[in-house]
């Protein structure tokens, strides 16, 4: 994955934490780790806080579930999920292509867990049950 993409990918996140009107720690901090595993600078990943990349195209279904996971994960990293965010986060399901009873399925699965994350494998398999 390029840099741009990187960028991109990472202010997808940024836009899903802040759609509460807030970026607490824990999502600053998750986001920065995230960035940080990508190979990105803090000052490169702190510049995306002010000016976001637009969006980038997801062309796998690989990476379109691994993307909704991590903007899943930053929803709740703080472990209240905003009525908001879940709007942006089911906005971007749908606008990456995601069927929509797939993402209502995850948004109703998450609240079966206590930190509200649903692990990889059966977010997998829920994408799986609906595109198979």
């Amino acid at each position: 994955m390029n840099n741009s993409n990187q960028k991109s990918l990472l202010s997808d996140l940024i836009y899903i934490a802040n759609a509460d009107g807030k970026i607490d720690s824990s999502e600053y901090d998750f986001i920065h780790r995230i960035g940080a595993r990508m190979g990105l600078t803090t000052q490169d990943i702190d510049e995306l806080f002010t000016h976001p990349e637009p969006s980038s195209p997801l062309f796998s279904e690989m990476e379109r579930i691994t993307h909704f996971h991590k903007l899943l994960m930053v929803m709740n990293v703080d472990k209240v999920a905003h009525e908001s965010e879940v709007i942006a986060l089911r906005n971007f399901g749908l606008k990456m292509g995601i069927r929509p009873g797939a993402i209502d399925t995850i948004l109703i699965r998450m609240n079966e867990y206590e930190d509200k994350i649903i692990p990889s494998q059966e977010l997998v398999a829920i994408f799986q049950s609906y595109y198979n």
